[in-house]
């Protein structure tokens, strides 16, 4: 093990500050003696006078893999390296799967091999993780300042343990095919695997502070030395409660003894109990039942307790229950949810208890009208931020009466279907008026997204006809700029089709030969006299149909006016040449310059209408945090690209100096144009490059960009996945 820990790098010895190229080449370049390490561990283990023998891998089929797996050193350490060193290059991706990312979304999705994989993983993750823990911190907070963050990114490191586990299990499966024999062995690999890692970790974390490399801050705290690659830490009530997978594989199996399977469908965890094919969810049960178990014996709170046949029911009851008290604990300690919303959470808690011990579907359908009520009025809370905030008080309202009416019925499906279709006419009427002024503001904003779409070309087709020119810069970008959105402005409007409807392509031509200094003289001036009073006009009424700034108009003006002048005096103004000639060699104004691409330029009517916010306007001084509380969210993988958030989303955003509440509600189609909306109706929009600036700037964080009941119901999942593993260990 002494030669793993060496690394020698030439960047170290030229004493320059190591580079995350650097970082990942030196990691990758210890593959062989780290998986070479790994074997050596399991050849002893089937020794049998080895001291590290074990007892389990002197069966026969696990005993013969292993062998065969140490005679093929060589192939098994390239396998690994190479596995190793695409899912580093590549960031993991989607192939990340563990107890931190289970979702019902992916799970509906995976094949029979894929639940394999992810169950072997999880198990392999938990042995790396305990073994990495105390040196991972800090090497994730180096390898996040060699990406450029501020704060610490764990799921961006590319040298994170669950890269290394990927590795190892997708080595075990092109080298051991048996699947029963792989899981018995993946786990004591991950555990060598992690022992050596640690070391490798905190030797690279020595070497890049060293090279000068200062740690990333934590978001909202100090470094915690202790917390390591395990995520979010599960609540000790949740890793007392009954729920496993053990005790779900005997649900399902009717060792419960229920009149009906699917009367105790409600006790699955959410991400598998929704799986709509019980098959799959059997399957996979009946594979977590076949691992080999320990040796030890398990924890006296774990053994097999004997119940008879009367009290089998009530346990599965209790199983149930224990699933809903979950998610209501992890709702009430949602730091987005009001102090008042929860305590409302907490009275309708009975009712839903009552709820799931009847009716099966509540987990099982997400269309379930109980589900259905606890999803609207969740998501609906997430508008609220303060107590303060304009329609808490009528919202809270709404909540304490549909509690005290839920404790007066008897609760079945249609008592909640019937609740909700009261509380959604009460929230339909009170926004129809901020329906429509959303559905207004985003018909102004997908014109303006048509319109500067249009005029981009347009830009381009000017660009071209002022190729080769003597034109002042000034004119060029107003063309490029202001004048192609007058013209693609034009078009849109125009009902016929026609390519130039009120000629305001044509004046294109006209304004360009007016301001050419190597035009031909003679006969110029007197064909400019005729020209000028029908071109000013029109280049008028074209800035006039798009609401363009007078300001921005009168210094155009200005300009074109003092240029025409010189042209028409021929020279002999020696002051009317001198002011041309400086109005010619002068940079462009800034408000005045052709727009970027990437940035949108909407009429003042269109602005007004949607709220329009200008980047600029975020850039103040007194809006910027010295030292934000938070860092914008990572790119999740699954991510889509339109600015990185989806419909529905709920951010806060800084607006006039203070915070904000509000969720995306609409995104143009070619994902140029944003709009957030309060549950007010107020209206705030922007172009996706002041959307990026202001993730820049951390002027905007997202609350939740998800359904907060099916993240609940997801710890759920993670809990009985983590009981499981810890139990079975």
């Amino acid at each position: 093990m002494a030669n793993l820990l060496k690394l020698r790098l030439g960047v170290s010895e030229r004493a320059l500050q190591p580079t995350l190229h650097d970082c990942l080449e030196a990691m990758l370049g210890q593959a062989d003696l780290l998986m070479t390490d790994v074997l050596q561990g399991l050849t002893a283990a089937c020794d049998p006078s080895s001291p590290r023998r074990v007892a389990a891998f002197q069966k026969g089929n696990v005993r013969s893999a292993v062998l065969a797996l140490g005679a093929d050193t060589k192939a098994v350490c390239q396998s690994f390296r190479e596995e190793l060193t695409r899912i580093v290059y590549e960031g993991g991706g989607k192939e990340q799967v563990h107890t931190e990312l289970l979702r019902f979304e992916d799970l509906q999705l995976f094949e029979d091999a894929e639940l394999d994989q992810s169950i072997e993983v999880a198990r392999a993750q938990q042995e790396v993780s305990l073994a990495v823990d105390d040196v991972l911190p800090l090497l994730d907070s180096l390898m996040s300042t060699l990406l450029g963050w501020r704060t610490i990114q764990p799921g961006l490191n590319p040298l994170r343990p669950d890269v290394y586990v990927r590795a190892l299990q997708a080595c075990l499966s092109q080298k051991m095919p048996d699947t029963a024999v792989r899981e018995s062995l993946i786990t004591p690999a991950a555990g060598l695997l992690g022992a050596n890692l640690r070391k490798l970790y905190r030797e690279l974390a020595d070497w890049l502070r060293s090279g000068g490399i200062e740690p990333a801050v934590p978001i909202g705290g100090k470094l915690n030395q202790g917390s390591g690659a395990s995520g979010t830490v599960v609540a000790d009530s949740v890793a007392k409660t009954l729920l496993t997978l053990d005790r779900l594989r005997k649900l399902l199996s009717g060792d419960f003894d229920a009149p009906r399977s699917n009367d105790f469908l409600h006790t699955v965890p959410a991400s598998m109990a929704m799986l709509q094919d019980m098959k799959q969810v059997d399957a996979l049960v009946r594979r977590l039942e076949e691992r080999p178990k320990a040796d030890t014996a398990p924890p006296a709170e774990t053994q097999p307790v004997a119940v008879d046949d009367a009290a089998l029911p009530r346990l599965g009851h209790q199983l149930g229950q224990e699933v809903v008290r979950l998610m209501f604990d992890n709702l009430g300690h949602d730091s987005r949810l009001m102090t008042a919303y929860k305590q409302q959470l907490k009275k309708m808690e009975p009712a839903v208890f009552t709820l799931a011990q009847h009716d099966s579907r509540f987990f099982s359908d997400r269309t379930h009208p109980a589900r259905q009520f606890l999803d609207r009025v969740t998501q609906r809370s997430l508008a609220f931020s303060n107590e303060s905030d304009e329609g808490w008080s009528r919202f809270l309202g709404t909540l304490e009466d549909a509690a005290r009416w839920l404790d007066s019925k008897v609760v079945d499906a249609d008592v909640f279907g019937e609740l909700l279709d009261q509380l959604q006419a009460q929230w339909t009427e009170h926004d129809q008026v901020q329906r429509a002024r959303r559905e207004e503001a985003a018909r102004a904003l997908l014109h303006a997204e048509q319109r500067n779409l249009l005029a981009q070309k347009l830009a381009a087709d000017f660009a071209h006809a002022l190729e080769g020119l003597e034109v002042a810069q000034f004119v060029g970008d107003f063309l490029k700029g202001s004048w192609s959105q007058v013209v693609a402005e034009a078009q849109l409007s125009c009902a016929d089709g026609s390519d130039d409807p009120y000629g305001y392509r044509a004046v294109v031509d006209d304004l360009i030969w007016s301001v050419q200094k190597s035009t031909a003289r003679r006969g110029r001036g007197r064909r400019l006299a005729q020209m000028i009073p029908g071109l000013l006009a029109k280049l008028r009424e074209g800035l006039e149909r798009i609401d363009y700034p007078p300001e921005l108009t009168a210094r155009f003006f200005e300009n074109l006016v003092t240029l025409h002048h010189d042209a028409l005096q021929e020279g002999r103004d020696a002051a009317a040449k001198a002011a041309a000639d400086a109005i010619e060699s002068a940079p462009p104004h800034a408000p005045g310059a052709a727009a970027e691409e990437s940035e949108m330029w909407l009429a003042s009517r269109e602005a007004q209408e949607s709220g329009y916010l200008d980047g600029d306007s975020f850039m103040h001084e007194d809006f910027l945090d010295p030292e934000p509380a938070y860092e914008p969210e990572a790119p999740a993988a699954e991510a889509p690209a339109t600015g990185e958030l989806r419909t529905g989303t709920w951010v806060e955003l800084m607006v006039g100096g203070a915070w904000l509440r509000v969720q995306l509600t609409w995104a143009s189609p070619h994902a140029t144009l944003f709009m957030f909306t309060s549950l007010a109706g107020t209206a705030h929009s922007m172009s996706r490059r002041t959307l990026d600036r202001l993730r820049t700037q951390r002027l905007i964080k997202v609350v939740a960009d998800r359904n907060v009941v099916d993240e609940a119901l997801d710890q759920v999942a993670k809990a009985a996945l983590k009981n499981s593993l810890d139990n079975k260990g």
